[in-house]
């Protein structure tokens, strides 16, 4: 569920992702601390490691929070399988082999923020829908939401896999998402109390390559605005941001309007800008992670070049130490001693190092 993130924790955040500062060794006034993972029970008494979160992590399963995030795309839910259409039977196989895989959702603004609370030795990763389009949620004639619509879908599996958060984003555009228009509120603030989110696809869905500084914003704040005026929802915020087919201004000075701009007077704040990409995106704790330029992965099995949901599936399957493996506790960051040049502290979260034999 997306959580409402004071702007002093964003700030925070995207300062320390900005500024790769150096890691200290743990003294005062240095900040966020380094512990590595040492055995030295002998040295301390019951209460201690009972009062001490690390003694919660079990390292068996090699935790690895400097490990790459898939954050999936899809687009359509159809009959026929497409470049950007998966069938219901096929997105129920995505989903299983996710669930098998020890893959589990966690929130697009939880994977920005840094949030990250997913169980020891599982695997985050971060499900959008691109459009908004009919399939992905549709009330039927008697009321009920579609089984075979995107929403549907994931309801459907959650309740089967309570353990398997109901979390995506749906990033909408235009001013008739999901197609039914007279549903249009019930749909957004269904989607927001189940515990899934909205995000923005701009106004007109039109690629922003040659857009100038007005179009760019007007693009994005004036669907900021309808979105949530729409919605309707104290604190709610729209404030993610997928660029239709990808596209960034080629003119570079635009870019970071992108992340922050104003619209009709109206100022807009993305904590998370996704372009198209082809590859995992970084940890949020890792020295390379952009907020304003996330890479997705084609869910898909169509003309993905190799580099769609299931080779990356296949890829961390052969090299688990590349991805992201949480260690349950969410104030902790925990690493592999060998990896500690890649990661920066996040907030007050406590980096904890350990040899990885």
């Amino acid at each position: 569920m997306k959580k409402i993130i004071p702007a002093i924790i964003i700030c925070i955040l995207l300062l320390a992702a900005c500024g790769n500062p150096t890691i200290g060794e743990g003294s005062p006034g240095d900040g966020p601390s380094i512990e590595q993972g040492v055995d030295d029970s002998e040295n301390q008494n019951e209460d201690s490691i009972e009062k001490d979160p690390k003694s919660n992590i079990d390292l068996s399963y090699k935790p690895n929070e400097s490990g790459k995030i898939m954050i999936l795309m899809y687009h359509n839910i159809g009959d026929e399988e497409a470049e950007w259409v998966r069938t219901p039977a096929n997105f129920r196989k995505d989903m299983d082999t996710l669930y098998e895989k020890g893959y589990r959702p966690i929130s697009l603004a939880d994977y920005v923020s840094g949030n990250i609370t997913t169980e020891q030795g599982f695997t985050p990763v971060v499900l959008t829908f691109d459009d908004g389009n009919l399939n992905n949620f549709e009330y039927l004639e008697n009321g009920q939401v579609n089984e075979e619509s995107a929403v549907g879908l994931l309801i459907g599996f959650h309740e089967k896999h309570k353990d398997f958060p109901l979390e995506a984003t749906f990033f909408l555009y235009g001013e008739h998402p999901f197609r039914q228009n007279s549903l249009i509120d019930e749909k957004l603030s269904f989607i927001v109390e189940n515990g899934m989110d909205i995000g923005n696809h701009t106004k007109d869905h039109n690629g922003f390559k040659r857009a100038g500084l007005q179009e760019i914003q007007d693009q994005i704040g004036s669907e900021a605005q309808f979105l949530k005026n729409t919605l309707n929802k104290d604190g709610y915020e729209i404030d993610t941001l997928a660029l239709p087919f990808g596209e960034r201004p080629k003119d570079e000075t635009l870019t970071k309007y992108l992340a922050s701009g104003s619209s009709n007077g109206i100022p807009y704040e993305n904590i998370a800008v996704l372009n198209v990409g082809w590859n995992p995106a970084y940890s949020p704790y890792d020295n390379k992670f952009d907020h304003a330029s996330i890479p997705r992965i084609r869910a898909s099995e169509v003309k993905v070049d190799h580099v769609g949901l299931y080779n990356y599936i296949d890829y961390f399957d052969k090299h688990p130490e590349e991805k992201f493996i949480s260690d349950g506790v969410a104030e902790i960051i925990t690493i592999p001693l060998d990896k500690k040049e890649f990661v920066h502290a996040a907030g007050d979260k406590e980096i904890y190092l350990y040899e990885n034999h």
